[in-house]
């Protein structure tokens, strides 16, 4: 039988005692809890052994979240693209794979228009290159670009246990490798999309992680990793570079005035980590020269500049019209239209938008962290770690400046949010009362109810069938995996799988068509591409797109319908915009 299936023959109401999903969570936890408390103390040993092979334990960091996301392929398979943001790094990775950097424009590029994406000057990707190097090693590599999202997810938990070994001891540089797995590794959004996240992260780690061994010995070896880190945030983050920037000078500030003969060590490790950045400020000034042909100009802004600046958000007072707003639609109501009403920027404004954007950083958080991380913030003594609050708040500030937020925007400090949980858990670990080691079993408890949390729904996922998830899914509250899983590009892709041949699908919008829900992305490479998706511009215009291939067959999507409708296409059947 099942597993799921077995557990499920428990629940209400086919057992006897009518215990449901809530009930057997709670009688598992506390057996599980039972079973820690009396294997505590060979667990703790086990952990500092293991923490003193640091080399096995970075492996270990690396692999873990490759091996659990790999379990989880028979019902969680690779992600399919579904996002904007997702189709404009997969475009840059396609343009690397054909060695450049940007395409030549399409003679009939009207058909081709889509988001974040430029027609001209050239036909390329508004992003820049860091996530689409990354797609495209894995799409080299294994044939597909998802390999290159698991690797660097990979990347970023080994490499922020490393950064961890810089600031606090390996006991607890090894748990805090494990939080980092459970809260950025199998379940994650990083993990299970094409947008990035991970990939600032590494140089988030690279950089925080360089800083303290800088500080102890200026090798060259830390100078360079330094860096190299700064170097991939250029290439992957832009705008956030600058404050990543702010931040190490803000250190080193710091350390040569209370320091002040650690200015001749860092005075010889500057330049080797100066020339380590030069190789991404050259790829990013070569980016702008092929496609915008200008050394300075981002596609970014050629973007904004024909097309404005975009807007993810709608602003929707009540989604159920006959139906009144409950208490927590009316506040998002309102804390929207705070900042993102129109008029000019206000004090007023810019802190309702950082008060509302509180919510996005439970991303960076597990709900038993919230008092370790309250933890830290309260017991401030080092101005090491005033300073890293004072890059947490540059990096919300900073970006509260944007029109809007996702957690990867500030992925370059989510390893200094892993060393706050961390550095509270060992405060709250060390504490007292009345001689009793009550902080230590607390920390203990913490760290339980992580671990317990994550089982629970990987496990859920790992043994998923249709009755189970059903149970437990509406209690889900934090992992990403498939959950926007696009079961209607899946179907439409699926289907034109099967068709031989080359294909040209126009996508014919309805006239309540939301306009974020774009269909139209294609290749680098548009001609020589299986499938080409055109945008329907009316029968007269589609005639010469038909004209410019006439070998392919001619299909008609309308991905409004329910579910979508693939057709072959008619000329003589009228568009909506002829209509018009």
């Amino acid at each position: 039988m099942h597993p799921s299936r077995f557990v499920s023959s428990f629940l209400a109401p086919n057992n006897a005692l009518g215990f449901g999903v809530v009930d057997f969570v709670e009688l598992i936890l506390l057996g599980l809890l039972t079973t820690l408390m009396h294997l505590r103390a060979r667990l703790e040993r086990f952990a500092r052994l293991l923490a003193r092979r640091t080399t096995l334990c970075f492996l270990i960091a690396a692999g873990l979240p490759i091996a659990l996301r790999l379990a989880l392929l028979p019902h969680h398979p690779v992600p399919s693209p579904d996002v904007y943001d997702e189709f404009g790094h997969l475009f840059v990775a396609d343009t690397l794979r054909h060695f450049r950097l940007a395409n030549p424009p399409h003679a009939l590029h009207q058909f081709f228009e889509t988001f974040f994406v430029l027609q001209e000057p050239t036909y390329s990707s508004i992003y820049p290159l860091g996530q689409g190097l990354v797609l495209a090693l894995g799409w080299t590599l294994f044939g597909l670009p998802w390999a290159g999202v698991v690797l660097s997810v990979a990347a970023f938990c080994a490499l922020c246990y490393w950064m961890l070994l810089g600031w606090t001891t390996r006991t607890w540089a090894l748990v805090g490798a494990l939080l980092t797995v459970i809260e950025f590794g199998p379940l994650s959004e990083w993990m299970n999309s094409y947008w990035g996240g991970a990939v600032s992260a590494m140089a988030g780690c690279l950089v925080f992680g360089a800083l303290p061994r800088l500080r102890e010995r200026a090798r060259m070896r830390d100078a360079a990793l330094l860096g190299a880190g700064l170097g991939i945030q250029l290439l992957t983050r832009p705008y956030e570079f600058i404050p990543l920037v702010l931040s190490v000078a803000a250190f080193f500030a710091l350390l040569i005035f209370r320091e002040r003969t650690s200015w001749r060590r860092l005075a010889r490790a500057a330049p080797v980590a100066l020339l380590a950045v030069l190789p991404a400020v050259a790829l990013t000034l070569l980016q702008n020269k092929q496609v915008t042909g200008s050394w300075t100009t981002l596609p970014y802004f050629v973007s904004q500049y024909q097309y404005g600046v975009p807007t993810t958000l709608t602003i929707q007072p009540n989604p159920v019209p006959h139906l009144p707003l409950t208490r927590e639609q009316e506040m998002d109501y309102r804390a929207q239209r705070s900042y993102h009403g129109e008029g000019p920027e206000t004090l007023a404004k810019f802190f309702a938008r950082l008060e509302y954007r509180i919510r996005y950083y439970r991303f960076f958080f597990l709900p038993p962290l919230y008092l370790a991380m309250g933890i830290f913030l309260v017991t401030i003594r080092k101005w090491t770690f005033a300073w890293m609050a004072g890059t947490l708040a540059l990096f919300a500030l900073g970006s509260n400046l944007f029109p809007y937020l996702y957690p990867r925007y500030i992925a370059a400090v989510a390893c200094l949010f892993v060393l706050a949980s961390v550095t509270g858990l060992r405060k709250l670990s060390n504490s007292h009362i009345r001689s009793s080691a009550a902080g230590h079993y607390a920390t203990l408890l913490i760290l339980f109810v992580c671990v317990a949390g994550f089982c629970l729904w990987y496990g859920a996922h790992l043994f998923e069938d249709h009755d189970l998830p059903d149970s437990i899914e509406r209690y889900e509250t934090w992992d990403a995996i498939n959950h926007g899983n696009p079961a209607a590009r899946i179907f439409v892709n699926r289907e034109l799988a099967r068709l031989p041949g080359k294909l040209l699908v126009f996508v014919r919008y309805w006239p309540n068509h939301i306009f974020r829900d774009e269909w139209v992305y294609n290749a680098a490479d548009i001609d020589g591409a299986r499938v080409v998706w055109a945008r329907d511009l009316g029968t007269a215009e589609n005639e010469k797109l038909r004209r410019y291939y006439l070998n392919r067959a001619v299909w008609l999507l309308e991905p409004d319908a329910q579910p979508p409708k693939l057709s072959r296409y008619d000329a003589t059947t009228a568009t909506f915009r002829d209509v018009q």
